[in-house]
């Protein structure tokens, strides 16, 4: 059974090109041009998921975003933002999107990105019942949830998928290029930035104080690694 994949896009141009890219691509698409029917079918639970455009009538993008994940949503989530603007990308991270594109952009870009969210999902779920504990932070990759020192912790499909990584081998130093592989798996990786921006927003879940993290830590010149307490 194909994927269905929710486009939420209000540019005729964009969105035409971006369904038909995602048909051809074997995926069965849907188009709705306001942030408020986003919104909806978002909820829905009928989409393996979100390409999701910032701005909107409406609702906009980043409200929509964040109304999903607040009532817990793992859909994928795709933004697609302004050119060269770094605030609207960290802002798109910071309320849950997994990724982003920005415009103008390659539509293969697009479903390359499309792919690799959806080949991360599955193997998610197919990843069996294991349990992840490192110190006071325990990671249930079956049903994708997340707690520390017993208190849930709420985290996106990308910052869970990550966090797992630095505790498939706690203490180990990762190098940013090999967080980036492991996040998008894909010819087309995802901006560097990003993998800083997820650290960020794990800080502010995982730290007591993310501002001095006792628990996920920056190795100078290599990366990230995540540590017991």
């Amino acid at each position: 059974m194909s994927a269905r994949i929710l486009v939420v896009e209000d540019e005729p141009a964009i969105s035409d090109a971006v369904s038909c890219a995602l048909r051809e691509a074997g995926y069965d698409v849907n188009v709705v041009a306001d942030g408020d029917s986003g919104l909806e079918q978002g909820r829905s639970h009928e989409y393996d998921l979100m390409v999701l455009d910032l701005l909107l009538p409406g609702m906009p993008g980043l409200e929509v975003c964040s109304r999903l994940r607040a009532e817990q949503s793992d859909l994928p989530i795709v933004m697609l933002t302004a050119r060269d603007i770094e605030c609207d990308h960290v802002t798109g991270l910071d309320t849950g999107a997994d990724d982003y594109v920005t415009k103008p952009f390659s539509v293969a870009e697009l479903v390359s990105r499309v792919r690799s969210l959806l080949r991360r999902r599955e193997l998610d779920r197919a990843s069996g019942g294991a349990v992840k504990s490192v110190g006071g932070l325990r990671l249930d990759v079956a049903r994708h949830t997340a707690s520390i020192d017993g208190k849930a912790v709420l985290l996106t499909r990308s910052e869970f998928r990550l966090v797992a990584l630095l505790a498939s081998a706690p203490g180990k130093p990762f190098e940013r290029e090999e967080l980036i592989r492991h996040l998008w798996e894909s010819d087309f990786v995802g901006d560097r930035r990003a993998i800083d921006v997820h650290v960020s927003n794990l800080r502010r879940k995982l730290e007591r104080d993310p501002r001095r993290p006792e628990r996920l830590l920056t190795v100078r010149g290599v990366g990230y690694k995540l540590v017991a307490t």
